[in-house]
Formats: structure tokens, C-alpha cells, sequence
């Protein structure tokens, strides 16, 4: 993330919470589906929002194309393939063009055509017709190759960059030639659990994806379903950012998938699963060696931010620290969209105090600074819950500043979410990273959308 690559000292302001909305029933959990291979060009289009802190490593650029597989050149040792009273030639000579035999896969059993008389030759190997000398007589020159003994691995290939096609990659993961970043695991990423969707994609101008998402679902003591969804987004300025929101966004999902169905309110679940975030972080910041801390002093403790959200039967329970955001869409747009949430940043703390209008703030190049985030090094953690009652059904979009950073107004996300993203949730999500890409793709962009059910009749709004 880039917003959060400058941390501000200030305490965060009071967050005030606006109207929100419910939840879905669900299915059984999936993993994350990688698409470590899609290639990205970098995009053209509107300048670069305060949000972006970090470029990527000079010369280093996203990966364009898929890897090419090396393909084996050496043979094994195997059984031979057409047994007779001949030993094999001590050193197997040059053969024709026609009859060399592609090196990298087994080669088929292939029958060759009778030779002055004797009975074709099929077997294991791969026959090279040659003149063969009599029958009988030894040293002939008459012999066959062998194919791979699949017993013997064969020896690991270099990597090719999938950009030059040329360099070898190095173990950082970019190209000795030309240095262009290799597509990573978490450079896209998917995932649909039952009415839950996500997406998360590392953006056109960062090296990497430091953001992190986990969805679930479960069932309340009652057998009513609850949906999750938690978002976490590195701070750039920060060790190891990328793996405190990966250690963040598990542990809350975690915690939450195990306090729900054990009845724990929602709202009290959501305090607690954030608690449990923060103390995954922190312990990060502890596996690090001493003699690491020694070398590099100035380097502040993994850190991250978090949101999540919980959706139960007419309940909308949310939760965060920092600046990552929840928003109620309703599905028939008869009603305003909302921002559910309240950043932790400079902005915010601005505008909560009365000393600048949102718009001015918010184009201040101080906007993004946060004032709250998960790490050893964060001052008072406060995480922030609020709980509501909406009464029509909706999407709940939970998302990093990679994406609101192009869609800031709840309307602005409104005109965003697809009109059928409550029944196609995971298309949805694609369709807001691609906005965001679409506008230039300064940051790592996350999102996760939840659908909200038809609200009982006779249940209260928020």
C-alpha cells in the first residue's frame, strides 16, 4: 500500500460510523486461486494519487508473458530395449537429422523396419536405422538409444525470464538481463466461499503484492448462516509488509470463524478477531534476528492495516484500524450509498476537528498519512467496530486504498459495482480491480464484496 507508507504520531479521530447493512448465507470454504502468470503493461491515464508512496525498483517491471518450461536434454540409464547377443556400441555415433528424437520426454516404443531379413525391433528404446553388421558377430554397430529412466530426476532448470526470454532469473525473482520482476503467487489472486467473493491484485507499478485478503463462512448456534470478509494492507514504510497482512487477515479470519458459532456477538467477535490480528503482527516483528535489527535500526516493525466485515441475518457487523474501507451498496439503488467506515489518517483527523473541509483535506499531500495501524511499533491500538440494521438488500464492499483511491464517494463506489454484483460477486470484484487498473493501478488493489440478503419483514433499519 502506499497509503500507508507514513505513519502520524497524532491519535486517530473519533470514528463516526454511517448507516450500513446485513448478511448472506454461505458454503464451504476455497483457497485462493493464484494467476501468477497474467501479464500486466504498465497504463497510461491520470497522474498518481497521494496514496502511491513507493515506485517499483528501478528497472524492475512487472512480468509481461508466462514462463517457457526448459525442456531436459540428457538421457538416463534404463533397461535395454531390444534384448539380443550384441552388447551396445561403446559410443553412440552421429545419426542422421531425420532420425533425431526430441531430448525432455519419454520417448515411445517405436518399431523400426526389418533389417537384412530379421524381425523389426520394438521395445523401450528408440531405434536409429543404421547398416547393421551380421547377425552373430560381435561389436557390431547396430544399437538402439534408451529412453529416460524415470527413476532418475532429472536436474533442475534454470528459469527464464518471461520478458527477455533470455536472462536467468535470480532467486529475488527478476531477471539478471534485463531485471524485470517474474510473476509471484500473490501478483493476482481470487477467491469465492459461497455468497463471499475476493480479489486482490499487485497494481502496474509495484514490484509486489503487499495486500491480503481471507473470506469465510459459517453458522451461528441457530443454524443461521454468517458471512466474513477481512482485508489488510501492508504499510510500504515498513519490514515485511506483505507478510504482516498476510499474518493479519488469517488470524482474524480465524478468530472469527471460531467465536461465531460458539454464539459470541458479532460486533464483540469483530473487536476480538482484530486483537488477535495485531498479536500476529507483533510476534513478526519478534522473529526477527538480532543481528537483522543491529544491521538496520532505522527500519520500523512489519505493520499493516485491517477491515473486515461481518454479515448475519439483518446484521452488518464492520471493523477496522486504518484506512481501508467498507461501503454499502443497496442493489436497486433506491437508496444513497454509504461509507461505513472512518480512516485513520491525517485527513480524517483534520476534517473530525473542524480545520479543513473533506475535499481540502483529502488533496493535501498529507492526506494518507495514517494515525492507526496493526504493529510492535503502533501507539494505542483502538480498533473501531460499529453494527447495522439495513432494510433493503445490498453488496458490502470491503476494500484497500488501492481501489477507493478511484472510487472515493460512496457514489463514486455505487457507479463502480456492477447492478449484479449481489449475484455475481466474484465477476463483480473482478470488475473493481479492473476500474482500478483502468485508472492507472498506482497501488495494490483488494477487494471483497458480500452479499446482503432480503431483509425478515419486520426488522429495523439502521
Amino acid at each position: 500500500m502506499s497509503a500507508d507508507a507514513h505513519r502520524h504520531p497524532t491519535p486517530a479521530a473519533p470514528a463516526a460510523p454511517s448507516p450500513g447493512a446485513p448478511a448472506q448465507p454461505g458454503a464451504s470454504p476455497a483457497g485462493p486461486v493464484p494467476h501468477a502468470g497474467t501479464p500486466r503493461a504498465s497504463a497510461s491515464g491520470a497522474p498518481t494519487p497521494a496514496s502511491s508512496a513507493h515506485q517499483a525498483a528501478p528497472g524492475r517491471n512487472p512480468a509481461g508473458a508466462d514462463p517457457q518450461a526448459a525442456v531436459p536434454s540428457s538421457y538416463g540409464t534404463g533397461v535395454p530395449a531390444a534384448p539380443g547377443p550384441h552388447p551396445a556400441a561403446p559410443a553412440a555415433q552421429p545419426a542422421p537429422a531425420s532420425d533425431t528424437v526430441p531430448t525432455g520426454a519419454p520417448a515411445a516404443p517405436v518399431q523400426g523396419p526389418p533389417v537384412q531379413g530379421r524381425p523389426p525391433v520394438s521395445g523401450t528404446g528408440v531405434r536409429l536405422d543404421r547398416r547393421a553388421s551380421d547377425e552373430g558377430v560381435a561389436g557390431g554397430d547396430d544399437y538402439t538409444l534408451q529412453a529416460p529412466d524415470p527413476r532418475v530426476a532429472p536436474e533442475p532448470h534454470t528459469a527464464v525470464c518471461v520478458a527477455c526470454r533470455a536472462g536467468r532469473v535470480d532467486d529475488d525473482g527478476y531477471c539478471e538481463n534485463c531485471g524485470h520482476a517474474q510473476p509471484r503467487e500473490r501478483d493476482h489472486m481470487e477467491q469465492e466461499c459461497g455468497p463471499v467473493a475476493a480479489v486482490s491484485d499487485r497494481g502496474l507499478r509495484h514490484h509486489r503484492n503487499e495486500d491480503a485478503f481471507a473470506v469465510g463462512t459459517t453458522t451461528l448456534p441457530d443454524g443461521a448462516p454468517v458471512s466474513v470478509a477481512v482485508v489488510c494492507d501492508g504499510v510500504s514504510s515498513a519490514t515485511r509488509p506483505d507478510e504482516a497482512s498476510l499474518a493479519a487477515s488469517r488470524a482474524a479470519n480465524a478468530s472469527l470463524l471460531d467465536a461465531l458459532p460458539r454464539g459470541t456477538h458479532p460486533q464483540h467477535a469483530m473487536h476480538e478477531a482484530i486483537l488477535a490480528a495485531s498479536e500476529a503482527v507483533n510476534a513478526l516483528a519478534g522473529e526477527q534476528l538480532s543481528e537483522a535489527r543491529e544491521h538496520a535500526p532505522q527500519q520500523n516493525a512489519p505493520a499493516c492495516t485491517i477491515v473486515g466485515a461481518v454479515v448475519t441475518a439483518g446484521l452488518l457487523v464492520v471493523g477496522w484500524v486504518g484506512d481501508s474501507r467498507v461501503y454499502w451498496i443497496p442493489v436497486d439503488r433506491s437508496a444513497p450509498a454509504a461509507r461505513l467506515t472512518e480512516d485513520d489518517s491525517w485527513a480524517a483527523q483534520m476534517v473530525a476537528a473542524g480545520l479543513m473541509g473533506e475535499a481540502e483535506a483529502y488533496a493535501d499531500h498529507r492526506a494518507h498519512a495514517i494515525t492507526g495501524w496493526l504493529g510492535a511499533d503502533a501507539y494505542e491500538l483502538e480498533p473501531h467496530t460499529a453494527a447495522f440494521k439495513p432494510d433493503r438488500p445490498g453488496v458490502v464492499v470491503v476494500c484497500t486504498d488501492g481501489l477507493w483511491n478511484y472510487a472515493e464517494s460512496a457514489d463514486d463506489m455505487a457507479e463502480a459495482v456492477p447492478a449484479d454484483a449481489a449475484a455475481r460477486p466474484l465477476h463483480a470484484a473482478r470488475v473493481l480491480v479492473g476500474h482500478a487498473l483502468d485508472g492507472g493501478g498506482h497501488d495494490n488493489v483488494t477487494v471483497a464484496l458480500v452479499p446482503f440478503p432480503a431483509v425478515p419483514q419486520g426488522a429495523g433499519s439502521a
